[in-house]
């Protein structure tokens, strides 16, 4: 197996931090304490904090896409909309502040919609936004401007996970899981041709 280079480290580090803690738990001599060398040497690799918090966030982002392009496979694109359901929860659920960092939390560097979405920047909500424009494409969804649509099956999604996050459902997580799955199908249900 190959050995990690320092960069590596610092992110292996950083991550490990920001999933147990928090954004505000990675410091750039946390990181260096947990990586074995001193905090300047850090800054050899990341100009800055925010520097480090973006890349651990872009990775994140690469890696929910890329998983949300394993499971949207199907040629069925209502199937394909809804296999982009899951993964969207258990990502909110298993990395709640990555999760929070991502999609919760003001950040100067985040994408804005529309310009950063209709420009593409967004490899999760790209996926999406695909199977949506092959939707109204073959008929099977309602024509309609796609980021617009897209946007709206997304905001629905996090809408739900963040009330089910400040506790504003009284259902355990099976329960919340049926309960969300059920909800974003009606959604599909409503923008069929």
């Amino acid at each position: 197996m190959a050995r990690l280079t320092t960069p590596e480290k610092i992110l292996k580090a950083a991550h490990a931090l920001f999933e147990r803690e928090g954004a505000e738990a990675v410091t750039m001599r946390r990181v260096a304490d947990a990586v074995g060398i001193t905090p300047m040497a850090i800054y050899r690799h990341f100009p800055n904090r925010d520097a480090l918090l973006k890349k651990l966030s872009d990775d994140s982002f690469q890696s929910v896409a890329h998983e949300w392009k394993s499971r949207a496979r199907s040629r069925d694109v209502l199937k394909r909309l809804t296999a982009l359901m899951e993964p969207y929860l258990d990502y909110a659920l298993t990395h709640p502040h990555l999760f929070d960092h991502a999609f919760s939390v003001r950040r100067d560097d985040a994408r804005r919609y529309p310009e950063d979405f209709h420009a593409r920047l967004s490899p999760t909500f790209n996926v999406a936004l695909d199977a949506v424009i092959e939707g109204m494409a073959q008929g099977v969804l309602k024509k309609d401007d796609p980021h617009d649509v897209a946007m709206t099956m997304w905001a629905h999604q996090h809408g739900l996970i963040a009330l089910y996050r400040a506790g504003r459902f009284s259902y355990d997580e099976a329960q919340f899981r049926a309960f969300y799955l059920q909800s974003l199908r009606r959604l599909l249900d409503g923008i069929k041709a």
